[in-house]
């Protein structure tokens, strides 16, 4: 008999679907309420957050806030019904797509619907099974899934390692003379969870020996690095050697949404060969107009960015005084990595929300390796010194308790595998 096709499903959970019993509600799938911002309800009580992209504290600005009010008043939630291709297409969708190309310093750009799903189908676009990819092993997921559809060869290098990138594609160009293909490179412009910049200018530089063509995802740059605000590439002088920019507005932007940036030939061509644009709805009014205004105050507001980095260097030079292991993070990504199982982990975030009133991502195995904890925050522009120097005393109490076993006898005598 064929094996039902659920069996696996029910039997094996997932790495992270095994904790769901204990995780679901609390840890994962939480529900924070109220405004967004630096102060937020959960469960019942107020928190001090951490954990959310609002890098630049748009999401609640009252000139955005109408803009979006406007938007649906005059347009509803439907409007544009169809794909740009087909029926979604309009005037406001065209002006974002010049003002954002010319802000990040391109010859056109092309709006996307959602930006996982802009990703992956990018790189679809981009190469054939003649052709070899080559990327970070640390890439984000949308990334790696459109990697995954790719027929032909790839390779991953060592995370920001320059030599192990030469190799690959020295590997890769060997390949590609074999096939008659060319070579897709792929990075971040920032690296979400340990906050590194990708080596954006040494990659560019490989170009002068090496046949390949350069693909962004600077969805944390876009916004916060850069003079203007351009990004990584910006920030490190080779925003002409990208190729290909990306970004999403799920994070400076504070809406949905996201764009592509680059030649105006290559964006001809993705635009009749982007299968997620084709084939799906256009972005709606309300996210079209609402991201027109929130790139005029980013490119008018340099304040904006300034405010957010003053506090992104009082946390993180705050952390490295009271000796915290934040790794080499040079953007606003902060993270604190700790010593400990999951079952400490978990007893420790509950410590930090319930008794400390502080709420922020948890980063454990398998996304990172066994043994730590990554604490991951996200300062914004509109948190403020008072935030960050109470974030700071709860770090120290919650790492002495960590340290001193406190949270290895709690998790002893709940139903949690300490082997984990």
């Amino acid at each position: 008999m064929v094996k039902d096709l659920f069996e696996r499903i029910q039997n094996n959970k997932g790495p992270l679907g095994k904790w769901a019993s204990q995780a679901e509600g609390y840890f994962v799938f939480p529900k924070l309420e109220g405004e967004l911002g630096p102060r937020m309800q959960f469960g019942g009580k107020n928190i001090l957050n951490w954990s959310i992209n609002d890098y630049l504290g748009l999401a609640n600005h009252p000139e955005v806030r109408q803009a979006d009010i406007d938007a649906a008043a005059e347009y509803g939630a439907a409007y544009p019904m169809g794909a740009r291709m087909m029926s979604g297409h309009t005037k406001y969708h065209e002006q974002l797509e010049n003002e954002l190309a010319a802000f990040v310093m391109k010859e056109s750009a092309y709006l996307l619907n959602f930006g996982y799903q802009g990703m992956v189908s990018t790189i679809d676009a981009l190469v054939t099974k003649n052709d070899i990819i080559v990327y970070d092993v640390d890439s984000h997921a949308c990334i790696i899934d459109g990697v995954r559809l790719h027929m032909g060869k790839r390779f991953t290098y060592k995370h920001n390692d320059l030599e192990s990138i030469e190799k690959n594609l020295q590997r890769a160009t060997k390949m590609a003379l074999e096939t008659g293909g060319g070579i897709l490179l792929i990075t971040e412009g920032v690296f979400g969870m340990r906050g590194q910049q990708g080596k954006l200018k040494e990659i560019v530089a490989l170009k002068e020996q090496y046949n390949f063509r350069l693909l962004v995802d600077d969805a944390h740059g876009f916004g916060t690095l850069g003079k203007t605000g351009a990004g990584a590439g910006e920030e490190q002088g080779v925003q002409d050697g990208i190729d290909v920019y990306f970004s999403t507005f799920a994070k400076s932007m504070a809406n949905i949404g996201a764009f592509l940036a680059a030649d105006k030939d290559i964006i001809d061509y993705l635009k009749y060969n982007l299968r997620s644009q084709m084939f799906a709805k256009a972005l709606p009014m309300i996210q079209t107009i609402g991201s027109l205004k929130r790139l005029e105050l980013l490119r008018n507001h340099p304040e904006l960015k300034d405010k957010l980095w003053e506090n992104v260097n009082a946390l993180q030079n705050g952390l490295r005084s009271k000796n915290f292991n934040i790794g080499d993070t040079n953007t606003c990504v902060t993270p604190v990595y700790l010593e400990g199982s999951v079952p400490e982990a978990m007893v420790m975030v509950n410590d930090l929300r319930e008794n400390y009133g502080i709420f922020l991502s948890i980063v454990i195995y398998p996304v990172i390796p066994k043994g730590i904890i990554l604490l991951r925050m996200i300062p914004t522009t509109s948190h403020t010194l008072a935030d960050i120097d109470e974030t700071l005393v709860a770090f120290e109490a919650i790492r002495e308790k960590l340290e001193n076993g406190t949270y290895k006898e709690i998790a002893s005598k709940t139903k949690v595998d300490l082997d984990a």
